[in-house]
């Protein structure tokens, strides 16, 4: 299946992403700024301008929406505060559904906030991260559960994004047993998961862990690394594992296949290229291509975001043009 033929596809293709639903702020500060606080005395970092995106499981849809798939929406949990406005608003720019992210008082909208120096364009300080250290109150997960319910069934693809470290995050014990349960039902949906610290948890759905995340779990539950053996034990007929530069590792039933990606010795910015990779390699296997196929797209997609700064996109013409440079 050639590109051309899978963004064709996917125009007419549903996508729903559930899970940690994120807010990036690209905050720039300018150091000739930093003139000491009258009453602490302490420099101040002086922001001159402030840039939104979608982050963790946004920028999973954010990529999905930039390569034109027909229907995108997340769903999720967000603070009462203005960074839960603000996510909103960059979702929605972006012609993604957030009506169904559950607002609550009861915690803060996870956002990252990153500080880029006017002067090199680098982030050289530390970000501040607005977490939350408790449990996700009962009353949000049973939303989440009650409207991931009604409406899974709706979309082709449901892509799970646990990136919480923590027990913080949206992904509980219950919604991914639903996860499953679903997966396991529904064989003609896909469910796509991309969760840093539990990939060996989740079963009957499509697993994407970085090579690290892969290793991690292997070791901890064989005490070596074996990706067939992760495969079967998450009982599915498809593990992707990212390598980076390197490319990806598609695991099939007895058979394990590295797809390379399309080199590129000097990226701008890696960050987020995981995230392309599973919107372009998802969405390809909804379209009908094969694993290896998918592998390829998913890492065509990629190979242009880390040439942005940020958590870049690829447009179709872009993927058009990369894969002309980047045959099967």
């Amino acid at each position: 299946m050639t590109a051309e033929e899978i963004l064709t596809r996917i125009r007419s293709k549903a996508a729903l992403v559930v899970g940690d639903i994120c807010l990036d702020r690209w905050c720039t500060y300018d150091p000739a700024l930093a003139e000491p606080s009258r009453e602490t005395g302490i420099p101040r970092l002086a922001v001159v301008a402030t840039e939104v995106t979608p982050g963790a499981g946004g920028t999973v849809a954010n990529n999905l929406a930039a390569l034109g798939v027909g229907r995108v929406a997340v769903l999720g949990a967000v603070g009462e505060d203005g960074h839960g406005v603000e996510l909103e608003r960059a979702l929605e720019s972006r012609g993604i559904e957030s009506h169904r992210l559950v607002r609550s008082g009861g915690i803060q909208t996870f956002t990252y906030t990153k500080l880029i120096n006017a002067g090199t364009g680098m982030e050289d300080v530390p970000r501040v991260d607005f977490i939350n250290r408790h449990a996700l109150p009962a009353a949000v997960e049973e939303e989440i559960l009650r409207r991931l319910g009604a409406c899974a069934a709706d979309f082709d693809v449901l892509f799970v994004a646990d990136q919480a470290e923590a027990e913080q995050g949206v992904v509980t014990s219950r919604l991914r047993e639903f996860l499953c349960e679903f997966a396991g039902a529904r064989r003609d949906r896909l469910v796509w998961v991309d969760s840093r610290l539990r990939a060996g948890l989740f079963r009957h759905a499509v697993i994407k862990p970085n090579q690290r995340e892969a290793e991690t779990a292997c070791r901890e539950l064989f005490g070596a690394v074996d990706y067939e053996r992760l495969r079967r034990h998450v009982q599915a007929e498809l593990l992707m594992v990212t390598q980076g530069p390197d490319g990806v590792v598609v695991v099939e039933p007895d058979r394990q296949t590295l797809v390379r990606t399309r080199p590129n010795p000097k990226p701008v910015d890696i960050c987020g290229a995981g995230d392309s990779f599973s919107a372009g390699a998802a969405m390809a296997l909804a379209a009908g291509a094969p694993p290896c196929e998918a592998a390829w797209f998913g890492n065509l997609v990629a190979s242009i975001t880390i040439t942005k700064r940020g958590t870049g996109v690829a447009t179709p013409e872009e993927v058009m043009g990369a894969a002309k440079e980047m045959p099967r």
